[in-house]
């Protein structure tokens, strides 16, 4: 794939669209109000949509193929998790726990749900199999991610306020949310084996189409609402989730074998910009805004040179371990 349309397709308009938000919302056109109800929009509707019919396009064949595929998405995500968390929550003393699980929901997750499609499409072109490693890292990150940094957050907030809080309230919160629970309800209709009518596609389409573009409009109105903080937070944050992440599953894909084409997507998915939805949290929250914002903004700068070196490296890896 060449690289100057990598960066002309994929990633060039995703610096545009977020450009046209941050201008709006410096202009006043826009607001942090009107944000939420866009990420509200993203998070419940078009998200959701995008995922379930681009699972259930997927066959039982594919996912019993790809179980590799899972569980490396998994387990080492997960690991990229807990580790920001633990870097952030005791490296930092001045960090409470719920800045820590704010970072670790920025910093620790790939905003695949919002530029998954967005990224890896014109990379890998549109098929399954970019639906299927969009699908599984997203179920990872929205059906467990969250759920665990919810639990942290809340768990931070109640012991600050002398509180105790069962844990699973923000698990069973944060499956209740569409974005959780369509991925998995997907992945449950494949493995049944039930057919999926084609002539329901197009109603979803319509709406999941908005997915890409309004969540990167939305996260440059985000952005323009909040003081930048280029510290050394923001940029710990930043090589933890654009080396560490990819690094980690390049060399997971690596060891235990994974068709190449898989783990090029994989660690594409991987090197993403972190989660426009840690963001989302942190703003309800009123936790670590302006560190998290300032790191989400220097990882989509630094991601149109990462993407393809990472592209280039995996590429080298895989032609030297085959």
């Amino acid at each position: 794939m060449d690289m100057s349309h990598i960066i002309l397709y994929a990633i060039v308009p995703i610096i545009v669209v977020m450009l046209a938000g941050y201008i709006s919302g410096k202009k006043g056109i826009f607001n942090g109000q009107d944000s939420k109800k866009f990420n509200k929009v993203v998070l419940d509707y078009a998200l959701p949509a995008a995922l379930f019919v681009s699972i259930v396009d997927a066959s039982r064949e594919m996912l019993v193929k790809d179980i590799k595929l899972s569980l490396i998405s998994l387990i080492v995500l997960m690991m990229c998790f807990m580790i920001v968390y633990f870097v952030f929550r005791y490296c930092f003393k001045q960090n409470t726990q719920a800045d820590a699980a704010v970072s670790a929901l920025i910093s620790g997750s790939p905003t695949i749900g919002f530029l998954g499609f967005a990224v890896l499409e014109p990379i890998f072109g549109t098929n399954a199999y970019v639906a299927l490693v969009v699908a599984i890292v997203g179920i990872v990150v929205n059906a467990v991610g969250i759920p665990v940094g919810l639990a942290l957050l809340n768990a931070g907030d109640a012991k600050a306020a002398g509180k105790k809080e069962s844990a699973w309230k923000p698990v069973i919160h944060a499956l209740e949310q569409p974005v959780a629970w369509a991925p998995i309800l997907a992945v449950i209709w494949v493995v049944i084996g039930i057919p999926w009518p084609a002539w329901l596609s197009p109603s979803f389409d319509l709406i999941k189409g908005a997915n890409a573009s309004m969540a990167v409009f939305s996260a440059g109105i985000t952005l323009s609402a909040v003081k930048l903080q280029i510290n050394w937070q923001a940029v710990l944050g930043s090589i933890l989730k654009l080396v560490m992440m990819p690094a980690m599953i390049l060399i997971a894909g690596l060891i235990f074998k994974m068709d190449p084409m898989n783990l090029k997507m994989l660690v594409v998915a991987a090197a993403l910009p972190p989660a426009f939805s840690g963001i989302i949290i942190a703003d309800e929250y009123d936790t670590y805004v302006a560190t998290g914002t300032s790191s989400l903004t220097l990882s989509v700068i630094l991601f149109m040179g990462m993407c393809p070196l990472w592209l280039w490296i995996t590429d080298l890896c895989c032609r030297g371990a085959i």
